[in-house]
């Protein structure tokens, strides 16, 4: 098959004219120009589906859900929002429970239904617990996290730790060790705790500026230790109310290429207003806004990762900034290395941005 496209995100750039082949579901050649033999044109600019490295839930349901079916549910709520690439994230539980839920999730990341399991927790701090039971939380024990990881059996693709909690040093050096990626947040730590877990292993910021010290002017924080190292990809959530239109423009200016989109989509998301939970905590979503209704701490969000995308642009990122921040970086970081990009070797995964609709769609292509 070969699609025509008009323009294109490519290699970093807004490529007009381009012929893409495509191959049993592998993109095999990129050609300039226009091609005679095409099988489809695309008018809107083509951009590579999305990868969502952060999100719990949608239609509904939960990932922790008991059933293959409502998983499934979840999954293909947020492909039909242009998330071919999809990390289950479980909020902070008692240890039996996570291995429960990990066990339900294997055989999904096994069949590629799902990139990985994210462990958001327990091993985060009460102080910026956000919406994790604050009961669930446990200090990090190596010997507990090894038998998780054996368990996973490489199911579990990230783990995000506090790290000024005791002991998590040696968790994060651990959990390294074992090739599953260390994003640090939820925490009440400090600039030199954040910089130490980088030089420990960590390379992810959990939802970069929420639960956790942000980014004052003049001041060493927790956010600052992470948006000054090269090393850290910075998760944002771009929904308008957990990072402010002019952090993210200074989190654009200040680290360019490190911004991976997420949406951390609790269940609510493709939903109504109305009253939700989130593990065991009750949540009320009003005008979209999912909050905690014993503290109005923000519970997740109610996001999808085109409208993280729309966002992003309608703060100022150029369409190939977008791509780059919803697609290719997420796709690095989770160190996956055939979706993210238009490019040949990588799966086939498209995706049309209209910049004048401000919409976004999944082709329709020729079987």
């Amino acid at each position: 098959m070969i699609i025509q496209a008009k323009s294109a995100v490519i290699d970093g750039q807004l490529k007009s004219d381009v012929s893409i082949h495509v191959k049993d579901g592998l993109i095999t050649k990129i050609a300039s120009g226009i091609s005679k033999s095409a099988d489809v044109t695309i008018e809107d600019i083509l951009i590579p589906a999305f990868v969502d490295m952060h999100c719990h839930g949608g239609a509904g349901l939960y990932f922790s859900a008991e059933t293959d079916a409502e998983i499934e549910k979840v999954i293909e709520f947020h492909k039909s929002h242009g998330t071919h690439t999809l990390v289950a994230s479980l909020v902070s539980a008692e240890v039996r429970d996570l291995k429960l839920q990990i066990r339900r999730l294997a055989p999904f990341v096994e069949s590629g239904a799902i990139a990985g399991i994210h462990l958001e927790g327990p091993y985060i701090s009460h102080a910026r617990s956000g919406a994790h039971d604050p009961a669930a939380l446990r200090e990090p024990s190596v010997e507990i996290i090894a038998e998780i990881l054996t368990l996973a059996d490489g199911a579990v693709k990230m783990i995000t730790i506090a790290p000024e909690l005791r002991s998590a040093m040696d968790a994060i050096e651990l959990i390294a060790s074992k090739k599953v990626i260390v994003a640090i947040g939820h925490s009440n730590g400090r600039y030199e705790e954040a910089a130490a877990a980088l030089d420990a292993g960590a390379t992810v910021a959990t939802h970069f500026t929420n639960a956790m010290a942000k980014l004052p002017d003049g001041d060493r924080t927790f956010a600052t230790a992470l948006l000054e190292d090269p090393r850290a990809t910075l998760e944002i959530i771009a929904d308008g109310q957990h990072v402010d239109d002019k952090t993210i423009n200074r989190v654009r200016d200040a680290a360019p290429g490190r911004i991976a989109l997420i949406t951390d989509a609790m269940s609510a998301s493709g939903c109504g207003d109305g009253e939700y939970v989130i593990g065991n905590l009750a949540v009320k979503v009003k005008n979209g806004i999912a909050r905690l209704m014993s503290t109005g701490s923000l519970a997740g969000s109610t996001l999808t990762m085109d409208q993280a995308f729309i966002n992003f642009v309608d703060v100022g990122a150029s369409v190939v900034e977008a791509s780059l921040a919803a697609s290719t970086t997420p796709a690095r970081a989770l160190k996956i290395k055939n979706v993210g990009e238009i490019k040949v070797g990588m799966k086939a995964l498209f995706l049309t941005f209209n910049p004048e609709t401000f919409k976004v769609e999944t082709p329709v292509l020729p079987a």
